[in-house]
């Protein structure tokens, strides 16, 4: 009942665009935003773990869903899963990180689920949540705490490439590789880059004057593995 309601309530959010325009979704760009939201879900393990899982792996959430609990109860810190892209149908995998790690055994312990059970089970029976109720989910998360922009199932898989991008310094060939993109030229217009963006790089990158920013931006763009951006915690609280 709770997911019929949430469904339909999307049209009386201001997050959700009106008819006729763009449904291109944001990632969550401030990692203040995250904890906010993660505050809130604290008492829904089930959502706080499709949350934690999405943020910090990167798949399409269509991907997560499928997921059952006997594919992920006896995983470790660091372990990590085979899976098949169900758009594509490339192998790509699933990584269980020291934030994962945590807020997924908080959910085994609390929730109990059977091994056959959907990890994101729905209430109504042995079947997973859909997309379109884990769209509405996003979309009152960042209103509960008045984040603006449009957000939907897709913000987490982007809120991990940003952070990757922005945070952590990771090129776009290793975050490519991640997305099972074609090419680095799609993933750069599928995180966008903004007009901002570009013109903080031409103010602040000089060359020939301050050569501290210049060799700290060097350090930054050092090549990153895909171990390393999956292991990289996102959204993960201090004592983590």
């Amino acid at each position: 009942m709770k997911e019929e309601i949430e469904n339909q309530q999307i049209s009386n959010n201001p997050n959700h665009p009106k008819k006729g325009s763009s449904t291109v979704v944001d990632p969550i760009r401030d990692e203040k935003n995250i904890k906010a939201i993660r505050k809130i879900l604290s008492d829904n393990p089930r959502n706080h773990l499709l949350f934690v899982m999405g943020i910090n792996n990167g798949l399409r959430t269509g991907d997560l869903l499928k997921l059952k609990v006997e594919d992920v109860r006896t995983l470790k810190e660091g372990d990590n899963i085979n899976i098949k892209e169900g758009k594509t149908g490339k192998q790509n995998i699933l990584v269980i990180n020291k934030t994962v790690h945590k807020v997924l055994s908080q959910y085994l312990t609390e929730c109990k689920p059977h091994d056959n059970d959907y990890l994101f089970k729905s209430r109504k029976g042995n079947k997973p949540i859909t997309i379109q109720t884990v769209n509405a989910y996003l979309k009152e998360w960042t209103l509960a705490i008045n984040l603006k922009g449009n957000y939907g199932a897709h913000s987490l898989r982007k809120t991990w490439g940003y952070f990757q991008r922005k945070v952590f310094g990771v090129g776009f060939e290793v975050i490519c590789k991640r997305y099972n993109h074609a090419s680095p030229t799609v993933t750069m217009r599928y995180l966008g880059i903004t007009s901002k963006e570009v013109e903080n790089i031409l103010t602040n990158n000089e060359i020939g004057w301050n050569t501290t920013k210049i060799r700290r931006s060097l350090v930054l763009d050092k090549p990153r593995t895909i171990a390393c951006a999956l292991n990289a915690t996102i959204g993960g609280r201090n004592e983590e």
